[in-house]
């Protein structure tokens, strides 16, 4: 979106002539009155033409996609609010690993969120994951950001070794979330199967496929 500041110059310029105006005419007098605006407004104009201002694109993030169900939209508000967080908490950590792995911990706990704009069918399946992974996830991630911010200089082993082992089980968390994700297709994936071979039953039966 484009946005349009206007400078300072035109009004700090207008503001020096009235001051030299008034100081060198009499402006009691109708005539110098009137003058004053007449040839304020001149000035004013050429000085906005002089100095424009500048122009500021700043971007313009679309609107959330929305399912019109209250039920789903509130699972997409918390799941994309989740991945949000983890982004956070992954911009603040001083390892290049971790700020990686969050990333994509956060790219599939939104897409698991994001499933159900085209299958709201799974809304028990990703509402369970809401329920029971998601919380003990973010649990953890808030612990490691906290601890994060304790003085090195006094932090001692329980700290150190706490996130640690929180830095170490981010790969049991990604692969268990991508495994969430996956079984979310599995129906699809069980008709597409059965659709394969209900084809390959047929084009045998007619004679124009002879495999296995």
């Amino acid at each position: 979106m484009e946005i349009r500041e206007k400078s300072a110059v035109p009004i700090y310029g207008l503001a020096v002539y009235w001051i030299l105006y008034c100081l060198i005419f009499p402006v009691y007098k109708p005539v110098y009155f009137i003058l004053l605006f007449i040839i304020g407004a001149a000035v004013y104009l050429v000085l906005s033409k002089l100095f424009p201002g500048k122009v500021r694109y700043v971007e313009v993030l679309p609107e959330p996609e929305m399912s019109g169900n209250p039920e789903i939209d509130k699972l997409l508000e918390e799941g994309r609010r989740a991945a949000s967080e983890m982004r956070r908490i992954g911009r603040g950590a001083s390892s290049g690993e971790v700020r990686e792995k969050l990333e994509r911990l956060a790219g599939l706990t939104e897409k698991i969120f994001e499933h159900l704009l085209e299958d709201p069918g799974d809304l028990d399946s990703v509402r369970r994951f809401a329920t029971i992974y998601l919380p003990v996830t973010m649990k953890l991630l808030y612990a490691y950001e906290r601890l994060g911010r304790v003085d090195e200089s006094v932090s001692g082993e329980n700290i150190a070794g706490t996130r640690q082992r929180i830095e170490d089980v981010l790969d049991m968390t990604i692969a268990g979330v991508k495994k969430q994700y996956d079984g979310l297709y599995g129906s699809e994936a069980l008709d597409i199967k059965t659709d394969i071979a209900a084809l390959r039953s047929f084009m045998k039966k007619e004679g124009i496929y002879d495999g296995e």
